[in-house]
């Protein structure tokens, strides 16, 4: 089977989870993919994996009417390396982007444009971060680098574009608008929606500032570890509450992209 067919049944297989011979059917028939990708939080920030703090009703339906992995493995966790990782369907050392230092090469084969071969409309809107241009989608809109959850810069096929509001809200209104106004819906689509949330630093909308203030937060057993009998990454990683958090991390200052509103309900909540 030729490398590019056999990564276009598995990116359908694995995104979708449906039968390989969907591949084969006509274009009305053919099962359209959403792919939501949230960025850099633990398994345990969801309540189907056992969050006792963060409540996930719409992700915890998903997993109860759908499919909830016990036991998967990522092959390069870091942010730009995993996005080269999930579009490309190769190892770090194959596709090029073993750090967020480096730029992915976008000419390389990466299962949008085998979908778009295959005659799906493509898109990806939010955060993309591998400093090349987004190829093999019909539409793009996405962060520059890591963007700002407040007020944030777009990058477009046609230059970019500031917004006023909250990233999430922003990235959300952007792929309901494009699946409801700027697809034909008689064609299958793959859209790539893609937050930077909950990424540090961690900047709470408007709406949800003071979501925890009544919030009794149980204090987390590794709190005082001191690493005993533990590996040297436990000790190496740079989680720690007294050498890691950072000003911003910890409130002490508002994000300077807020207009005077946003700057009004920020320091009202801090």
């Amino acid at each position: 089977m030729p490398a590019k067919r056999a990564l276009l049944i598995a990116a359908v297989t694995v995104l979708c989870l449906v039968p390989l011979h969907a591949c084969n059917q006509s274009a009305r028939e053919r099962p359209n993919i959403l792919f939501i990708f949230a960025d850099d939080h633990a398994a345990h920030a969801v309540g189907a994996y056992g969050s006792q703090i963060n409540e996930t009703p719409n992700i915890d339906r998903l997993a109860r009417e759908g499919v909830l992995f016990r036991n998967a493995l990522v092959t390069n966790s870091i942010c730009a390396p995993s996005r080269a990782v999930i579009l490309t369907g190769k190892h770090s050392h194959l596709n090029g982007v073993f750090t967020n230092s480096e730029r992915f090469d976008s000419a390389q084969v990466t299962f949008p444009k085998l979908l778009q071969e295959a005659g799906y409309q493509t898109a990806i809107i939010g955060k993309w971060h591998l400093k090349s241009d987004p190829t093999g989608f019909d539409h793009w809109e996405v962060l520059p680098g890591q963007g700002t959850y407040y007020n944030p810069d777009f990058r477009t096929a046609t230059g970019t574009r500031k917004h006023t509001g909250y990233v999430t809200d922003i990235i959300t209104d952007k792929a309901l608008d494009w699946l409801a106004n700027s697809r034909d819906p008689d064609e299958p689509f793959m859209l790539m929606y893609q937050h930077k949330a909950p990424h540090r630093r961690w900047e709470p909308g408007p709406d949800h500032l003071t979501l925890f203030d009544d919030v009794t937060i149980p204090q987390p057993a590794t709190l005082f570890d001191d690493y005993s009998g533990r590996t040297s990454a436990a000790r190496q990683q740079e989680m720690t509450i007294a050498e890691h958090l950072y000003d911003g991390d910890l409130k002490l200052i508002p994000p300077a992209q807020l207009n005077d509103e946003q700057l009004a309900r920020w320091e009202a909540a801090y």
